[in-house]
C-alpha cells in the first residue's frame, strides 16, 4: 500500500503535465478518478486495451463540462475528494462553473491543484504556450546546447513534466500533509506553473551566471564544453557517455581507454584552452571500437561511463532488469513507480482505462441512482 493510500483525487483531463501528476499520485497509492471529455469515449467496444502510461492506475468517468448538468456531476464528485487537478488557462474553470471558490464552498477541505504554463497571474497568464515557451522565458532553454549552435529544446521533459506535473504532484502532497498535520488551512489552492518549476530546476545556474562562473552555452564543464563530460560516437554509429569530472575518475577513464600515458591529457584536465584538442583525441579513441566493446571494458568501473541507450534498448539493460525499473502493463513496457519505500511500497494499482469506462461505477459510488445516470447520459452530460 503506497504512502498516499486513502487520498481521493479528481483529475480533470488536460495535456501531459496534469495526467503525469495524476499518474505520480496514483503510483503512490492515491485513488485517482480521471474526468475525460465525453467526445473521447469510444463509439464502439475498444479492440485493444488502453495502454498510455499516464492513465495507469486510474478510473475514468466521461463528463461534458460545457453542460451545466455535467458541471453539477463534477461538483458532486468534488464533495468527497481530497484534491482536484484542474488544467485550464486562468479563468476557464471559473467561467465553466467549477473554479476554486465554488469547489471550496462545496468542500472546504479540498486541495485545488491548478496546472498552467504561465501561472495564475502575470502579463502572460492568459496566453497560449507550450513547454518550449515556458522554459525559454524561465532562462532554462538558453543554456542548453553546443557552442556556436542555437539552444536545443530538451523535448518536453523540463517544462511539462519536471517543472509542471512533478511540481503539481509535490504541491498536492505537501498541501495534504499540511492539512493532516493541522499546520495549514483545511483546503487551499495550489498554483503550479511550469515557468516556476523550470526556474526552480535552474536554481544554481542563475547564481553561477550572475557571478561569472558559468560561461556561454556549450563552453562549460557539464554542457559539452569539457572533453571528460561528453557524448562520443563509436565505430558502429552508436554513442557512449562519459562524465569523469573528479581527477581520480578521470585517471581511471584514461587508463581504461589506453590513454594513461598521454601526458598532456593526464596533466591538463582543467586547461580549458585545450579542451577542444583533447575532445578530438577522445573522439578518435572512442570511434575505434563498438559501443558493446566499450561497455565490456568500462561498465561497472569508476570511469563514469554509460552507453547511450534509446527508449527501446533501455528497459533491456541488466541494471534496469535487476532493479525492476520498468514494468509491463497492457502489453506496454514503461517506467515503474518511483521513488521506492521500505515499508509503504508504491506500485501500479491497475492498467489504464478507456475514457468513460467507469462512468456508471464512479457515479453510483458518488450516490447517483441508475435513473439519474440514465437521464444524464440521455442529456449528453455524461458518456
Amino acid at each position: 500500500m503506497g504512502p498516499l493510500a486513502g487520498l481521493q483525487v479528481i483529475e480533470v483531463v488536460g495535456l501531459g503535465p496534469g495526467p503525469f501528476a495524476g499518474m505520480l499520485l496514483a503510483d503512490m497509492g492515491a485513488e485517482v478518478v480521471r474526468v475525460d471529455r465525453t467526445e473521447s469515449v469510444p463509439t464502439t467496444e475498444p479492440s485493444a486495451p488502453a495502454s498510455f502510461p499516464h492513465e495507469r492506475g486510474k478510473t475514468s468517468v466521461a463528463v461534458n463540462l460545457k453542460d451545466p448538468d455535467g458541471v453539477a456531476v463534477l461538483l458532486r464528485l468534488v464533495e468527497d475528494a481530497d484534491a482536484l487537478i484542474e488544467p485550464f488557462r486562468p479563468g476557464v474553470a471559473e467561467r465553466l462553473g467549477f473554479g476554486p471558490d465554488v469547489c471550496l464552498a462545496r468542500n472546504p477541505a479540498l486541495i485545488y491543484g491548478r496546472m498552467t504554463g504561465w501561472g495564475q497571474q502575470g502579463p502572460a497568464a492568459g496566453a497560449a504556450g507550450h513547454d518550449i515557451d515556458y522554459i525559454a522565458l524561465a532562462g532554462a532553454l538558453e543554456p542548453l546546447g553546443r557552442a556556436g549552435q542555437p539552444p536545443t529544446p530538451p523535448i518536453n521533459v523540463l517544462g511539462d513534466f519536471a517543472g509542471g506535473g512533478m511540481l503539481l504532484a509535490f504541491g498536492i502532497a505537501c498541501a495534504a500533509f499540511a492539512r493532516a498535520a493541522g499546520t495549514g488551512p483545511g483546503g487551499q489552492v495550489v498554483d503550479a506553473a511550469m515557468i516556476d518549476g523550470a526556474a526552480l530546476m535552474m536554481a544554481p545556474f542563475y547564481l553561477a551566471r550572475a557571478r561569472g562562473g558559468w560561461g556561454p552555452r556549450g563552453t562549460n564543464m557539464i554542457d559539452t564544453g569539457a572533453h571528460f563530460y561528453e557524448v562520443y560516437g563509436t565505430s558502429d554509429d552508436k554513442w557512449i557517455a562519459v562524465g569523469a569530472i573528479e581527477p581520480q575518475f578521470y585517471a581511471i577513464l584514461l587508463d581504461k581507454i589506453g590513454l594513461a600515458d598521454d601526458e598532456d591529457l593526464a596533466a591538463h584536465q582543467w586547461d580549458r584552452d585545450r579542451w577542444p584538442e583533447f575532445k578530438s583525441r577522445l573522439a578518435a579513441t572512442f570511434a575505434s571500437r563498438t559501443r558493446d566493446e566499450w561497455c565490456d571494458l568500462l561498465e561497472g568501473t569508476d570511469a563514469c561511463f554509460a552507453p547511450v541507450l534509446d527508449p527501446v534498448e533501455a528497459p533491456r539493460h541488466p541494471h534496469h532488469q535487476a532493479r525492476g525499473t520498468f514494468v509491463e502493463l497492457g502489453g506496454v513496457l514503461q517506467p515503474g513507480p518511483a521513488p521506492r519505500y521500505s515499508v509503504t511500497a508504491a506500485q501500479v494499482s491497475g492498467p489504464a482505462h478507456h475514457a468513460g469506462a467507469d462512468t456508471d461505477a464512479v457515479l453510483r459510488r458518488a450516490g447517483f441512482a441508475d435513473a439519474d445516470i440514465a437521464a444524464l447520459r440521455g442529456g449528453g452530460a455524461v458518456a
